[in-house]
């Protein structure tokens, strides 16, 4: 069970115990006699499960990072903040839009539900929108013809892995960010299985070239060499959109990281 239906389902019992209370156990109950303790515990938490449920619903969501997949952007550990509304209103748990807003672009870092396993939230950047000719070959992102700017700054260093990769400041759609390329790594990322639309993307030993199809999204990890993404499981369905995230909010291993991401 999603932790969304656990807070709804939750928010509905304590409601209706809430309800019940003010409509009818009250008047009920003799003069002086106490709350049965589900009563109690219903009435006190209803008001804060609202609270949370709808500031998670619809303005703001906790995300934590699980994987290396952004890095040097976003790094193991980061707790996340992600705008739920940038992207339009939907519905709680169906997470069917209902008013639209404005659409996802490239450079946005975005929350969404995994295409295989709609259970599992991702996080990556939006490399390509509905339309769009998506190249990537010998590691070098082409978007629509165009190649897409990179210049090489200064090595990282991976404290997990004790590792150097090659790191590059990517502007995509005026966004700049930073990327990692390993040499060693190969440039083809082979796809895990057939995926819906597969018929629209090419590859060979060099890398592949995607055509958006409507209504969703190509997806690219920054970490480009240790990312599974939109490379091997294809693309993202505009329904299974969460939100864009835009605040690091905590790190307990690096306290410093408060705020460094937007």
């Amino acid at each position: 069970m999603s932790f969304a239906l656990f807070l709804l389902l939750l928010l509905v019992v304590t409601g209706a115990v809430w309800a019940l209370e003010a409509l009818w156990l009250r008047r009920a109950r003799p003069e002086g006699e106490k709350q049965p303790w589900w009563v109690e515990y219903s009435v006190s938490f209803f008001p804060v499960i609202l609270i949370v449920f709808l500031l998670r619903s619809f303005l703001v969501e906790p995300f934590k990072i699980p994987s290396s997949s952004m890095v040097p952007t976003l790094l193991v550990g980061d707790f996340i903040l992600v705008n739920k509304f940038t992207y339009g209103i939907r519905l709680p748990v169906a997470n069917k839009k209902v008013i639209p807003l404005h659409d996802p672009q490239r450079g946005d870092v975005m929350v969404f539900r995994y295409p295989e396993d709609p259970s599992l939230d991702y996080i990556k950047r939006v490399v390509g929108v509905p339309g769009d000719r998506v190249e990537y070959r010998n590691k070098r992102l082409t978007i629509n013809g165009n190649l897409v700017p990179a210049r090489q700054v200064d090595d990282y260093l991976s404290k997990e892995r004790m590792q150097f990769s090659k790191r590059f400041v990517e502007t995509l759609n005026g966004v700049e960010h930073q990327i990692l390329i390993e040499d060693d790594a190969p440039a083809l990322m082979t796809p895990s299985r057939s995926f819906p639309h597969s018929a629209n993307c090419n590859y060979n030993s060099n890398g592949l070239a995607c055509t958006v199809p409507p209504g969703h999204y190509f997806m690219m990890g920054d970490n480009r060499d240790n990312s599974s993404d939109s490379r091997v499981w294809g693309f993202v369905p505009d329904e299974n959109i969460v939100g864009k995230a835009f605040f690091i909010w905590l790190n307990l291993n690096e306290l410093g990281r408060f705020g460094s991401f937007r």
